[in-house]
Order: C-alpha cells, then structure tokens, then sequence
C-alpha cells in the first residue's frame, strides 16, 4: 500500500467528509429555472425554529446562514460555500461533482411518469402489473396506493423531479429478495437503456393507516462517467472507506470498504469508529435523514431536531480529530421544508473545514463548483489532477503550501 503520509507532503494524511444531505443554504442564481426561487433550506428552517447549533456555529456556519445566537465569535475553521456546477439537483450528481466529476448534460427526468412502452416492459420482465407510474412523494404515495398493492401484490412505480425510477413494495407482500431483483431489472431498463440515474428500491411494512418505510431502501445508480477523487485514491492505494448510500451513488467504484447504517445516529457512530481506527485516507459519509425522513415530508420541525442531534455529534467527533486530520462538513443540494414542493432544491451548499492545522477563521469565499473539494483533495494526497475544480489547499492551511521536489 502507498505510503498516506508520503503522498499527503506533511499535510493532511486522513479526511473524514460528511455530507449532510439536502442542507442547502440559498438558491442558486439558476434557481428559478428549477421552480426553486427562494428556497433556503437551512434559513427558512432557521426563521421557523431557533436552531441551537453551537459546533456548527463554531466551524462558521453562521457567518453563511443568519442562526439564533452571537453571530460575532470567530470560527475555528475555515469556510465558505459552493455552488454547483452541474445540471440538476439530485443526489448523485451533487455527491460525483464533491468529487471532481462535473456533468456536460443532466439526467432525463419523467414529469408526466415513464413512458407507457417502458413500465409494460417492465411488468413483463418482473411478471407482475404496476401501480402508480406518476411523480409523487413517497410517503403520500403508499398510504394513496398501499391497500391496492397489498390487494393485488402490484408494486409502486413512480418518480420525482430527480432522475429516478421508484419501486415501493410491502415486505410481506414481496420479499426484499424479489424487490432488489425487481430493482435491477428497471435498472437495466431504464439506467443502462435510458440514462436515467438511479432506480430505488423502497420497501415498507405495515398496515394501512401506518405504513412505514423501512431502512431496507437501496439505491442502484450509474457508474460516474468519468474518473472520480475516489478512483484516482483508490488506483493510488490510499484507503477509502464509505459511510451510509455513498456506495450507491457511485455504484461501488472507486470504494476500498463498505459501511451501511441505518440512518443519521447510526452513521455518526460508524464514523466514530472508522475514526478510531487510525487508518489513514478517506472516511466519506452520507447523513441521508435530512433529506428522505424530512425534507422530503416537509416536516419542519423533524428537520430541525435533526440538526441539534447532528451538531452535537460532529462536536464530539471534531473534538476527536488527530493532529493530520482534516474534517469536511458540506451538503449535496438543497430541500426545503418549508416550501409546498417535496422535490430537492437548487441551492449552494455550505463548506466547513476543520482540524489542527486549519487556518481558523479562513474565508474561502464563493466557490464556482462543488469540485473544488475534489480538487484540493487530490492536490493533499498527491494524485493526479481532476479534470474540473480549483484546489483551495493553500488558503485553508495554517502553513503555505511549499510544493516538495
């Protein structure tokens, strides 16, 4: 294996990045032509509820997102906000362009469902009928269409304004087995044939009146197409280890170990304890809660529960850090639970870095695409230049960057 700290110069020799996923801090210039002007997920929450967010304050959250209390301390790390670059607003785009990979042309979406020649190929191909084939909400699609499917045994096909091919099914009804099957199936349909970005699995239990989703969702997404800061790590042998859906969302490539969970708390514990480990190289973790339990259901408040629960992980977790660590907090896109849509958001995302040898109170500014993260993570470890980003290693160190012979 490649020596970490050689290849890091002295500099940074292990990164956690934690992406807490849909915390968007404003729209985007672009974002009316996405239906989203004037959302702001983390403001609008903040008008709603006073958020008592004191680690988050103390990496300069406040100085980007007016929050309940002194807004006068000074950071202890550096940050700064990005604005996507990419086409769209979903997850996967959001979380290949963090990683240097910006996309020329954006997923087809589905706004009036799949086509009817499609879903039929689907059905024939997985033996069984459909409901639904319309764009929805996932909780308010199976508590309109769950006695059906429990009655027929018809699985839920739907959509969003992501790229996405949905598939809920009650567990009773058809095993998780047969769904992931199902799953790759529309995957190969609709992903391989399409282009479309990923296709979800998305079992529930329960009877009418109270279904719930479980945390048996699993998403199949496309390979990236073209080279990730995950695979030019990995090629290079520096570890990477991936938290929560991140395996998902780059369909395994680039990924040295695999850490599922099971929602937000469980993930900030596995995160811990990659972190104990010592391992040098990349902790990537994906915090899914924000968006999929609550931005999604426009549940204001559980959104803002989450993040007090969250804050005060990430302070024990940051309290935690070694003299070569760098700790990332960021965001994806934007879904704001405040607005009647239940759709993501095209929005900034906010850019939080920490760790010894941080410049505290480092204002890295606006940057133009999120593969600015990428970009300075490859200039750290030592791997080759990401085709898109600009690396802000220099301005976030304590120390200027000396390039070594």
């Amino acid at each position: 294996m490649t020596d970490v700290k050689s290849r890091a110069r002295g500099w940074f020799t292990r990164v956690v990045v934690i992406v807490l996923d849909s915390v968007g801090i404003g729209a985007l210039p672009d974002a009316a032509a996405y239906g989203d002007e004037g959302s702001h997920t983390l403001g609008n929450i903040a008008k709603q509820v006073p958020l008592r967010l004191p680690a988050l304050r103390s990496l300069g959250l406040g100085r980007l997102v007016r929050l309940e209390g002194d807004a006068s301390a000074a950071p202890r790390a550096a940050y700064g906000r990005m604005a996507e670059a990419s086409a769209g607003k979903d997850s996967v785009t959001g979380h290949w362009e963090l990683m240097g990979l910006v996309l020329d042309r954006p997923f087809p979406t589905f706004p009036a469902g799949f086509p009817p020649d499609v879903v039929s190929e689907f059905e024939r191909r997985i033996g069984r009928g459909t409901l639904g084939n319309v764009v929805a909400s996932g909780t308010e699609i199976i508590d309109r269409l769950g006695a059906e499917h429990l009655r027929t045994g018809r699985p839920i096909v739907y959509t969003s304004a992501d790229s996405v091919f949905q598939i809920a099914a009650h567990e009773d009804v058809i095993p998780l087995a047969e769904q992931y099957r199902n799953c790759e199936i529309a995957f190969d349909l609709v992903c391989r044939g399409m282009g479309v970005g990923r296709v979800i699995a998305r079992p529930f239990v329960g009877p009418p009146g109270a279904f719930t989703r479980t945390a048996n969702r699993h998403d199949y997404a496309l390979e990236p197409r073209g080279e990730t800061l995950l695979d030019r790590l990995t090629a290079s042998g520096v570890p990477v280890v991936a938290i929560g859906k991140i395996t998902d969302l780059f369909a395994g490539r680039g990924i040295g170990r695999t850490v599922p969970t099971r929602g937000d708390a469980d993930g900030l514990e596995k995160v811990a304890a990659a972190m104990a480990e010592g391992t040098p190289g990349l902790i990537f973790a994906n915090l899914v809660d924000f968006d999929t339990v609550y931005g999604h259901r426009n549940d204001v408040a559980g959104y803002a529960a989450n993040l007090e629960r969250v804050d005060a992980a990430l302070g024990r977790l940051t309290a935690a850090l070694g003299a070569g660590d760098l700790f990332v907090v960021t965001a994806d896109h934007g879904n704001d639970p405040t607005t009647p849509s239940t759709d993501h958001s095209r929005e900034y995302v906010p850019i939080l870095l920490t760790g010894p040898r941080v410049r505290a109170g480092a204002d890295i500014g606006t940057r133009s695409t999120f593969a600015d993260l990428g970009q300075t993570l490859a200039e750290n470890f030592g791997v080759a230049r990401l085709a898109y980003g600009s690396s802000f290693l220099g301005e976030i160190l304590e120390e200027p960057v000396v390039e070594h012979p």
